[in-house]
């Protein structure tokens, strides 16, 4: 995706990059939305109590649990990625909400953390409409702010860096990620004490 939508690239095909990133957020902010108001539905039918709070917290445990061990590599997931063929086929603003939505729904392409799994779970124990929108498009924004560090990419040489950047970022923003689900840990703990 990253290497898709950059300035470069949607420079090539006669697009603009600001339009075709910003159609991207629109789709993962509100597919993410769209999708959580559904599951939040969905948790609406089973009966409040405290017990929503303590399976959100085990959720999260097991997810760290999964994404800090060989588990990981064995989630439930489907094979299907964006369709890259809509480049050329779609003008930008077409691609970029396409796109996006898929990733802001966040099941309907390659799933690579458990925490993907431990937030749709998050928006049906909210037990509300409202609430599980509001869970699913935080899931669609953080999502659509995988565009941002490609802004950079206005030619050849900054396309070159700005990979070999996030290559040696992936580890990293691993760690980083598996410390903001430690965090979520910590916090919803307190908030059952």
């Amino acid at each position: 995706m990253l290497a898709s939508i950059t300035p470069l690239g949607e420079r090539s095909r006669g697009f603009s990059w600001g339009v075709t990133a910003s159609a991207f957020a629109v789709g993962a902010v509100g597919a993410g939305a769209l999708a959580g108001a559904a599951l939040g539905a969905l948790g609406s039918l089973a009966p409040s109590g405290t017990w929503r709070d303590t399976a959100g917290l085990a959720a999260i445990v097991v997810a760290l649990a999964v994404d800090v061990t060989p588990l990981r590599r064995h989630l439930p997931t489907t094979r299907r990625q964006v369709n890259e063929d809509w480049l050329t086929r779609y003008r930008g603003w077409v691609y970029g909400v396409a796109f996006g939505a898929q990733l802001g729904t966040g099941v309907v392409t390659i799933v690579t953390s458990a925490a993907v799994y431990a937030a749709a779970l998050g928006a049906v124990l909210c037990g509300t409409v409202t609430s599980g929108a509001v869970v699913g498009a935080a899931f669609g924004a953080v999502r659509a702010l995988s565009l941002l560090p490609a802004r950079g990419a206005t030619d050849p040489g900054r396309l070159v860096r700005l990979h070999e950047r996030v290559g040696r970022a992936e580890a990293p923003a691993r760690q980083v990620g598996l410390a903001v689900i430690a965090a979520a840990v910590l916090l919803v703990a307190v908030g059952l004490a």
